[in-house]
């Protein structure tokens, strides 16, 4: 058994997202330059100091838990029950282009499961927190989920893979469907942000195939604790953190909303490499 429960690290995690987020923001909109690990898949200097600072904090906190960071992309400290996953800079293309939509997300899972999280919107001040059995809140403000009951009524967001090119048709053929039978399509670009607007009542549903588990990892139990459901993107797939393709949604919308991307050819879509 865990020394630790999930809430002890509410007050750890809002002190690592608020340092991460400062230093986030001494960089926002004073970008001389930025670079590209892909084609359309951009790294910034604020990046790569976000992580280092973050690794070093949880390293110096908690030096015997295993930590998973987006650019350095392999686990720290390997075999602890506990597993930090963290995006230092979610949204990174919107945060280059001087928009305003980008977060921290810090995940902590205990042996392979969600046990806590927080999601900081650093331009926005919006610090969402949760720990498994204990809810999730927005700067200190319970939160959970909408009660829209009808796919029609609901706004949902979504987002595209950096090698979307490759499956370009079925991606279009899916928003498409999701399109003609909800009351809005968005793209906004920050995971993170968009699982933390589901669980907070202004979007009904997020789905996305081909994320990672740092754009997950916080933004899953957020939802789960905002009384909200997740899944895979077929019916009966369930959640993995690891899989790569997920529904986040209230619960009251799930199953229309699976088979609507049902519908749009969604299950063309291989799993995500």
């Amino acid at each position: 058994m865990s020394d630790f429960s999930p809430t002890d690290f509410i007050a750890p995690l809002e002190e690592l997202a608020r340092g991460a987020g400062a230093v986030l923001m001494r960089h926002f909109r004073r970008l001389g330059t930025y670079e590209k690990k892909g084609a359309i898949d951009l790294q910034t200097v604020a990046d790569r100091e976000s992580e280092a600072w973050l690794t070093a904090q949880i390293r110096a906190r908690f030096p015997e838990h295993s930590i998973l960071a987006e650019e350095d992309g392999s686990i720290i400290n390997p075999g602890s029950d506990f597993l930090w996953i963290i995006d230092p800079l979610d949204g990174t293309t919107n945060y280059a282009h001087g928009l305003r939509f980008f977060g921290v997300s810090i995940g902590l899972t205990h042996r392979g499961a969600p046990f806590a999280g927080a999601i900081l919107a650093p331009a926005l001040d919006e610090l969402y927190l949760a720990a498994l059995g204990a809810g999730a809140t927005r700067n200190g403000e319970r939160i959970h989920v909408s009660m829209t009951t009808e796919l029609i009524d609901a706004l949902v967001v979504t987002g595209y893979p950096y090698n979307r090119a490759q499956y370009a048709e079925v991606l279009s053929d899916v928003h498409k469907a999701a399109l003609i039978e909800t009351r809005g399509v968005l793209r906004l670009g920050a995971a993170s942000l968009d699982f933390a607007n589901v669980a907070a009542g202004h979007l009904e549903a997020f789905w996305e195939w081909g994320l990672k588990p740092w754009d997950m990892a916080a933004g899953a139990l957020l939802v789960s604790e905002a009384g909200g459901k997740l899944g895979g993107l077929v019916p009966g797939e369930p959640f993995d953190l690891f899989s790569g393709r997920m529904i986040a949604s209230n619960g009251l919308i799930h199953g229309q909303l699976i088979d609507c991307l049902g519908r749009g050819g969604i299950g063309r879509l291989p799993n995500p490499a």
